[in-house]
């Protein structure tokens, strides 16, 4: 008897495994369950267009097809990687023969963040008229992918990554079905393999069971599967990150974040996150070079130093000898005491100016380079304050309408605390009319 073959199944593990009903759609309770919007409105057999937004392998277009199959409608997929607008106008063509006979269509567009503004808007007037139902999936943030005339005609809902859980159960469904998993290979797992496999597939079940499948490839009918199997399969494990994409901010605003709420653990993690995934280390000096001044300024004069030191330090080393300095930095950012009143000073200060736009400079504390501006009393009354022991004299520095304005308040962390010191011992010389 020869043993069965995977290499004449016509699909792919992930194709055939596909839910074919909302019951078999696990891990997106939150959307499809009893009670859910639309859950509920594919159960009534009422959807109209919407946008799927959530990360990879985690049903977009399982979903899609199941719209199609409740409301009775023809299911027609573009992908916005291969076809282009003459490609929307046959189908939409197609969808108008259709509705003329009483059927309608989902036009369901996978990757549609990758139509640009213009062929988005070829969707428009056949959404409008009803001509089609669209449903688009996307892994970017719809509010920054997508342009806003198509974004209010479509209802935009949140998938979520699959959590380990629900992938190893998927899996191991995989592995039992003999209509259209592995079931007729008769394998055994490993102890904890799957488990493995479900950990590493970062909630992405097309790509979990692709591995499963690679890896049956490997093993052969009636094998086991491995956890040294299933790391073979796996091959280096990508992270997920896109330099240009919304991940690529998040992961960003998560390591400044980490740095700025004193987190050496947190920011040194998102900075290898963002190393691994490819990002150019001069983003991160970039964001940290502006974090030092933001959020820690003068209560550690060094921060800012150090930083530029370390962005130096790198173009001179280069990979992977000028990591070292980025985690140090890195580390002596999160550890720094903190404060942003130099960037609260910065902010109050530009207020005054834009308030003040015409306030003329005192007379005392102008140039005189000319015997005219004398006459006219620049310089009048000047006072250098190298003149006194201490190297402070009292006298007026602002216009006559900001005197008394104070735009910088040091705080109590770090060096500050010297500052806010020396600025209260001014002011009492200031007071007291030394």
């Amino acid at each position: 008897m020869t043993a069965p073959s995977l290499f004449a199944l016509p699909e792919p593990l992930a194709a055939r495994m596909r839910p074919a009903t909302l019951e078999e759609c696990l891990g997106q309770e939150a959307l499809l369950g009893p009670g859910r919007a639309l859950g509920d409105a594919i159960r009534r057999g009422d959807v109209g267009s919407c946008i799927l937004w959530g990360p990879p392998g985690t049903g977009k277009t399982t979903i899609a097809r199941l719209i199609a199959q409740h409301t009775e409608r023809e299911f027609v997929e573009l992908s916005a990687v291969l076809d282009g607008v003459p490609r929307v106008k046959e189908i939409i063509r197609e969808a108008e023969q259709r509705r003329v006979l009483g059927r309608g269509t989902v036009l369901f567009c996978d990757e549609i963040h990758r139509f640009n503004r213009a062929q988005q808007d070829a969707f428009l007037p056949h959404v409008e008229r009803g001509t089609v139902t669209l449903i688009g999936a996307t892994t970017e943030n719809p509010s920054f992918a997508l342009n806003g005339a198509l974004l209010s005609r479509c209802q935009v809902f949140v998938l979520a990554a699959l959590t380990p859980a629900v992938i190893a159960s998927l899996l191991a469904r995989a592995l039992a079905d003999r209509e259209r998993g592995l079931g007729v290979l008769e394998l055994g797992a490993e102890p904890g393999a799957l488990e493995l496999l479900a950990e590493q597939s970062d909630g992405d079940a097309r790509r979990a069971l692709t591995v499963l499948e690679n890896c049956a490839r490997l093993v052969g009918p009636r094998g086991a599967v491995t956890a040294a199997g299933i790391v073979q399969a796996l091959g280096r494990r990508v992270p997920a990150y896109d330099k240009s994409g919304e991940e690529h901010f998040n992961l960003l605003s998560a390591y400044h974040k980490s740095l700025r709420g004193s987190d050496p653990q947190g920011a040194l993690y998102w900075m290898a996150r963002m190393l691994e995934g490819g990002e150019d280390p001069m983003t991160l000096f970039r964001r940290a070079i502006a974090m030092a001044a933001e959020d820690i300024g003068l209560a550690d004069p060094e921060a800012l130093k150090l930083a530029v030191a370390a962005r130096d330090a790198y173009h001179m080393l280069g990979p992977p000898e000028g990591y070292l300095p980025l985690a140090e930095m890195t580390i002596y950012l999160a550890t720094a005491p903190k404060s942003n009143r130099s960037m609260l000073a910065l902010r109050a200060a530009l207020d005054a100016a834009r308030r003040t736009p015409a306030e003329p400079v005192p007379l005392h504390i102008r140039n005189a380079p000319t015997g005219l501006m004398k006459d006219l009393g620049y310089g009048a009354g000047y006072q250098y304050a190298h003149d006194s022991p201490t190297g402070y004299l009292v006298q007026d520095y602002l216009p006559e309408q900001l005197r008394g304005a104070a735009f910088y308040q040091p705080g109590e962390m770090g060096f500050e605390k010297r500052i806010r010191e020396r600025l209260e011992w001014w002011e009492k010389q200031r007071e007291s009319g030394a």
